[in-house]
């Protein structure tokens, strides 16, 4: 559970922006912004973006390297099951799912917890399934240095359920891998049964 006084805020004046821009909207789509019901909805969706998107005024390098620690540890880690609420860049509906990450340590290891903040890091910005695995990857290599690196994310994408196509159980999964994880097809296959064999 995050602290939520540890996660950067917008400005007072950015929230009177956004709640003055949503209340435009609610005109715009034939709503009347001064009925009981929504008088104070402008705000509250400027708050709910607040922290939808709080993952722009994070550095998820700055997270791992808050705890790192030497360890002669060579074998797989992995925090699977991470639960992922983004939004899709191209219509702002939300997608969810989970996230499974797994790395070869190179003589550094993170602290736990610290992978799943990563991934809430990315998560919580404007995204594209594929990008945020990418990003996850990337930023465990680049910090951690490690012998691999593996994300797999299944997400179901509410574009796709509530509009356009309406194919309410589809699951996307993405996947990058780097180093061992790569040239290794044994060890790629160990990473695949530890995070579990259902993978959609």
């Amino acid at each position: 559970m995050y602290n939520m006084s540890q996660i950067p805020k917008f400005s007072e004046e950015t929230l009177n922006q956004l709640a003055y821009h949503y209340k435009e909207i609610l005109t715009l789509l034939g709503e009347d912004p001064a009925r009981e019901g929504l008088v104070k909805t402008p705000i509250r969706v400027a708050k709910s973006m607040d922290f939808l998107t709080h993952g722009y005024r994070q550095d998820p390098k700055a997270i791992l390297e808050s705890a790192l620690f030497h360890e002669d540890y060579k074998q797989i880690v992995v925090v699977k099951d991470i639960e992922i609420y983004s939004l899709c860049e191209h219509h702002m509906l939300p997608f969810l799912g989970k996230a499974h990450i797994g790395y070869i340590p190179n003589g550094t290891i993170v602290g736990l917890s610290k992978i799943p903040r990563v991934v809430e890091c990315f998560a919580r910005r404007l995204q594209l399934q594929e990008r945020l695995t990418s990003q996850i990857k990337d930023c465990l290599q680049e910090v951690l240095n490690p012998l691999g690196v593996a994300v797999v994310i299944e997400a179901q994408h509410l574009c796709m359920s509530m509009r356009g196509i309406q194919k309410q159980n589809s699951v996307t999964t993405t996947s990058e891998f780097t180093g061992a994880f790569l040239k290794n097809e044994n060890t790629r296959q160990e990473f695949m049964h530890l995070i579990g064999a259902d993978l959609h």
